[in-house]
């Protein structure tokens, strides 16, 4: 059952890089161990008085056109957002005004690069599924100088499912796809060095690295940011932002007590009986956005004294081979989030951003909300809050109806510049010069959508014949 051979020689007949094999040994080999991967309350203490980028940015050094040159900007970009009823690449949803997340993630680099005159680079960290569907966009597009994948691709790995009861690869010839699954976020490390894109960057010229979701508009590559970074002498540094009560269940930072280091702590390392504490929003003040800052010799010289491997504390994810069956055999998937890397540099450091750098989509109440008119997308691509708004998005909650992007395409945009929360119970259309202010829940009890008639609505309750 401890057997690591069967792994390996599935992985090399994939084509698996060596870098990505041996940081997959390194987690099987935890496993086999019985290791937990948790983290319990007694042994950490929460973070505090972080450095608050609100405050900085007030007095901050402008930044030198030259840095420009010096940093790549990675998005993860390998999800499908199936949840959403997807089956392209997330990325590919339309936005605003008929552009894409990817669309706007270029027109960002572009004036980046216009108005500074250096190349900085992009690189998306595509997965097997998205792939293809991202680069024929491109193409078509025709975003000179980002459609090879030569230059802009960095490739997720893909690991095995192991069989929950033998520890072996699973076998699942119905549908062989399925006897894989993407190893988590924290691949990003040894992605970059198997694909020789690690040597590639630092031989260019290019010393720093800022990563963040593809599906998170709000985090755009912020020169004065990276000032800050360059010049603090922090190899890894982290943006993190205060929890919310719907913030709960994700991972915070804390302190480890044994040494002081900072440490991310995700809910499925937290031993059951610590879930309160967990939850407690203002015990655990900050989480993870996922935009993170590296410097690249600093993970150069630390892989080369891990023996290729950072030591990223593992995460054991129970499912099924098939995820819509479950009944299908059960198995292990073996995953590392990218940000767990903070407790891996000496000398990583983490600061409080606004929440407004952390405005990821993960549901159509989302997307709905970001095409509204409580956004705005500046000539930099830059796709922000409206200044009146204050920094608080409009709280949109839809029922089930809503729950594939297909049914809120075509059903009307009501104006939610001067919305604090809209809920739309059953199937509704909006009519033009629609505007919801304050507080307002629309219901439609029958199955037929019905249109919501032109007009002002604040804070009431209407319920649609």
């Amino acid at each position: 059952m401890s057997d690591f051979t069967p792994v390996e020689a599935k992985m090399i007949a994939a084509g698996v890089s060596r870098a990505a094999i041996e940081a997959f040994r390194r987690n099987f080999g935890a496993l086999v161990r019985q290791e937990s991967g948790l983290i319990e309350e007694s042994a950490i203490t929460p973070a505090r008085g972080l450095a608050d980028w609100a405050k900085l940015s007030t007095h901050a050094p402008p930044p030198s056109a030259a840095r420009l040159g010096e940093v790549v900007v990675i998005k993860l970009n390998g999800g499908l957002g199936t949840s959403m009823g997807l089956q392209a690449a997330k990325s590919l949803l339309a936005v605003r005004d008929g552009a894409t997340f990817l669309d706007i993630m270029v027109r960002q680099i572009q004036f980046l690069r216009e108005s500074s005159g250096e190349n900085v680079r992009l690189l998306l960290m595509n997965s097997f599924n998205t792939s293809e569907d991202t680069l024929c966009h491109l193409q078509r597009f025709r975003h000179e100088g980002f459609a090879d994948a030569a230059e802009v691709e960095l490739m997720q790995n893909q690991v095995p499912k192991l069989d929950a009861t033998t520890l072996t690869p699973v076998s699942w010839p119905q549908d062989p796809e399925l006897e894989w699954c993407p190893p988590g976020h924290g691949d990003l490390y040894p992605a970059l060095v198997g694909s020789g894109w690690l040597d590639r960057l630092l031989e260019s010229g290019v010393k720093y690295a800022f990563v963040s979701n593809s599906d998170n508009l709000g985090a755009i590559m912020e020169p004065e940011l990276l000032e800050y970074f360059a010049t603090s002498g922090a190899p890894f540094l982290m943006e993190v932002t205060r929890r919310t009560s719907a913030d709960r269940k994700g991972g915070h930072l804390a302190v480890r007590q044994s040494d002081g280091q900072l440490l991310l702590r995700e809910v499925a390392q937290c031993p059951t009986t610590d879930l309160e504490e967990f939850q407690d929003i203002e015990k655990h003040q900050y989480f993870n956005t996922n935009n993170l800052w590296l410097r690249l010799d600093a993970l150069r010289d630390l892989l080369a004294q891990c023996n290729g491997v950072l030591p990223l504390p593992m995460i054991v994810n129970r499912k099924t081979v098939d995820p819509r069956d479950k009944n299908s055999t059960p198995v292990i998937q073996l995953e590392v989030a990218m940000g767990a890397a903070i407790e891996c540099f000496t000398g990583a450091a983490a600061i409080e951003v606004p929440r407004s750098r952390f405005a990821p989509v993960k549901t159509t109440a989302d997307l709905f909300s970001l095409r509204s008119d409580a956004y705005e997308v500046g000539h930099d691509g830059r796709v922000k809050l409206r200044d009146v708004r204050q920094g608080v998005p409009p709280d949109v909650v839809m029922s089930d109806h809503y729950k594939l992007v297909d049914s809120i395409e075509g059903i009307g945009m009501p104006s939610l510049i001067d919305c604090i929360r809209l809920e739309i119970q059953g199937p509704v259309t909006f009519a033009e010069n629609v505007v919801i202010q304050g507080n307002v829940r629309i219901e439609n009890p029958g199955s037929t959508a019905v249109a919501l008639p032109a007009g002002v609505y604040r804070d009431t309750v209407v319920v649609l014949p």
